[in-house]
């Protein structure tokens, strides 16, 4: 049967699905892809995979997709973060039995994509991403589809989405932000970039942005035109999400941890959507965040949140007629609802800083750090900082080391043979030296080991030497014989 495409595809595989889950690292395990169909969500994809990990190691495979085989979790995309074509097509053929289509991951932002040359840090690289999508598009029995974030540029942005389709991409995802809006600066998603290339491209899109509640899923569909619709962070904090409701969190989290019964995730999973799902709850009890913190079995989890469900039905009994939420919150705590993340100013005042972009602290900073900018530093150079006043982190102000003959890296200072420590070693083993200044010492062992073996033939045990000398005397006694 011919792979469909397109229109098609979107229609008969993907059941014309609006309501779509996003690939979250460590959060869209099955379990709360289960949590989350049986609350309206139509199609989801599984966490973002690393396809050189996927293709080499077995267990990873397994951990994250051959052993969570569901008939209820369908339709379903794989998603991979890939930068080779071979590497990315090879772990697309050992899933694609698993799946309804392999998604390309060209859309996450964060410093590890930076690190590993993956996700949205691929996004000017159009001749790569051409050969990948075309040898996926030939080669894969199912769809190849691409989630990608906007350029600031609208017309690039388009034709991005255009080179894509023509490379043969079925189905394309734009998240409406740029690579650098992420955290406190994410700001708003633009939907004029998503209906833009909603119109330039004969494929269907998803959009990705500003979904916090069912009224903002309708409204993105009626001004972009997109086909469906994908949330992430709205969804965690309401799996209900597409349903239009706001349940009570503990309803929420009893469900979800009934099926990581029957579905076993590892703890960090369920511990994090429950700090989710509980997030306006346990501003107000700061004890039992610590306790969720540090539980460390299911059944532990399961009493935090059951002690959580307590506080709140005490506290729905003692509330006072006419009592409305606070801290600006739409409903009560205890309700499923979105989380508003502060912006930069806000983040500041958190923090107690002034109101500038210095309070912006943790991943960001070490990434501004990363791009040349030191004003920001990370907490563990604060830290450092905090021991002595006088550090200094500004690169210009490092010393100069002088580099290694071999390779290029810093020589040691006092090494022999002007290199690093590992060519030095290579060195010192070929040609039998020395050199103290990396306190390598394998001339100075040999000749021990040579003064070890001399030493050894020299001693003689008393048995032996008695026998050699009764040897030496039938000699000499046959000796005399022969002469007389």
């Amino acid at each position: 049967m011919p792979k469909l495409r397109g229109e098609a595809f979107w229609r008969e595989t993907l059941r014309s699905a609006h309501y779509v889950v996003a690939p979250m690292v460590d959060q869209s395990e099955l379990a709360w892809r289960l949590l989350s169909r049986r609350h309206g969500a139509q199609l989801c994809y599984t966490p973002m995979l690393h396809a050189q990990v996927f293709l080499r190691d077995a267990n990873y495979r397994r951990e994250n997709l051959y052993g969570e085989a569901c008939p209820e979790d369908r339709p379903l995309i794989v998603q991979f973060c890939a930068n080779d074509p071979e590497v990315f097509v090879q772990a697309a053929l050992l899933a694609q039995d698993y799946c309804d289509a392999i998604d390309l991951n060209l859309g996450c932002p964060q410093m590890i994509a930076k690190r590993g040359h993956y996700g949205a840090f691929l996004q000017e690289e159009w001749d790569l991403l051409q050969r990948m999508i075309l040898l996926a598009n030939e080669k894969l029995s199912v769809p190849i589809t691409c989630k990608i974030r906007v350029f600031p540029d609208i017309d690039k942005t388009v034709k991005y989405a255009q080179m894509l389709e023509k490379a043969g991409c079925q189905l394309l995802t734009v998240h409406g932000r740029t690579k650098e809006q992420k955290g406190p600066l994410a700001g708003v998603a633009s939907w004029e970039h998503i209906q833009a290339v909603r119109k330039a491209v004969n494929i269907p899109v998803f959009a990705n942005g500003n979904i916090q509640c069912l009224s903002d899923v309708e409204e993105c569909i009626r001004k972009t035109g997109v086909h469906g619709v994908m949330s992430a962070e709205g969804n965690l904090h309401n799996p209900a999400l597409f349903e239009g409701r706001n349940p009570l969190v503990w309803e929420m989290a009893e469900e979800y941890l009934e099926i990581v019964r029957k579905y076993p995730c590892p703890l960090s999973y369920v511990r994090a959507h429950l700090f989710k799902l509980w997030h306006h709850t346990l501003q107000v009890y700061q004890q039992l965040r610590e306790e969720l913190a540090k539980v460390k079995t299911l059944e532990g989890i399961v009493d935090v949140n059951r002690e959580l469900k307590l506080r709140c039905q005490e506290e729905i009994a003692n509330q006072k007629e006419g009592e409305k939420p606070k801290e600006g919150l739409p409903f009560f705590h205890w309700i499923c609802q979105p989380y508003i993340r502060p912006g930069p100013k806000e983040r500041c005042r958190e923090n107690g800083d002034s109101g500038t972009e210095k309070g912006v602290r943790g991943k960001r900073a070490l990434e501004e750090e990363e791009d040349g900018n030191s004003e920001l530093l990370s907490k563990n150079k604060q830290k450092k900082k905090l021991r002595n006043p006088n550090k200094s982190f500004d690169p210009s102000l490092k010393p100069k080391y002088a580099k290694c003959d071999q390779c290029g890296n810093p020589k040691g200072n006092k090494c022999v043979f002007n290199m690093c420590r590992g060519c030095c070693k290579k060195r010192a083993f070929k040609e039998v030296a020395d050199c103290p200044g990396h306190g390598l010492l394998f001339k100075t062992k040999y000749e021990k080991s040579l003064s070890w073996q001399h030493s050894q033939r020299g001693i003689q045990t008393p048995e032996i030497s008695q026998r050699r000398d009764a040897e030496v005397g039938e000699m000499e006694v046959l000796k005399e014989a022969g002469d007389s």
